[in-house]
């Protein structure tokens, strides 16, 4: 029997003994259904095309999928759904963030020398006191304010517990606030 005539169930089992042929042919069946819904949610093409793409590279990784839990269909379109929820909150706590800087930023700032010149040194002597902080909370909180990413996202990627980044974040604050004392006040 030609591949392309397996069942869903087959074209896995052959994906996991890696024949990525398969994966072609799951992403010819089902390859438009998850792009339109990313697209829907999305509002974006090239998100859309993105997100598409990184749902088939994870499902190739390290699928969890379980045929007898239910079809490939709904397995990737589930995926699909969570995280382009997850996309639009990273964009959004981005976008949120952004809104803060700019909000602080002074208003009649003419990008003239020492604005540059104190925003520079201001970088700078945050750089130093994050590198001060013990790994781990350094860690958590560059993946938080650096890269946008949420307390959910960074337990994922991390693999710990929700309540570790919570404290991790909070003792990592605490700490940066003691170092940076002067700039604060």
């Amino acid at each position: 029997m030609s591949i392309s005539n397996q069942t869903d169930v087959e074209l896995f089992q052959t994906l996991q003994f890696g024949d990525l042929s398969a994966l072609g042919i799951i992403y010819d069946r089902y390859g438009e259904a998850v792009y339109r819904l990313a697209l829907r949610i999305l509002g974006e093409q090239t998100e859309a095309e993105d997100l598409t793409q990184e749902i088939f590279l994870a499902f190739w990784r390290n699928s969890k999928y379980d045929p007898s839990r239910g079809t490939m269909i709904v397995f990737l379109l589930t995926m699909t759904r969570s995280r382009a929820i997850n996309r639009l909150r990273q964009k959004r706590s981005q976008q949120q963030l952004l809104q803060r800087c700019q909000r602080n930023l002074p208003t009649n700032s003419d990008n003239n020398l020492m604005d540059k010149v104190s925003v520079t040194e201001i970088s700078h002597i945050v750089g130093e006191a994050l590198q001060e902080l013990p790994e781990n909370q350094r860690q958590v909180l560059t993946m938080a304010y650096y890269q946008g990413l949420s307390q959910s996202q960074i337990t994922n990627a991390l693999n710990i517990p929700l309540g570790t980044v919570k404290t991790r974040t909070r003792q990592g604050l605490l700490k940066l606030r003691k170092l940076l004392k002067d700039l604060v006040d």
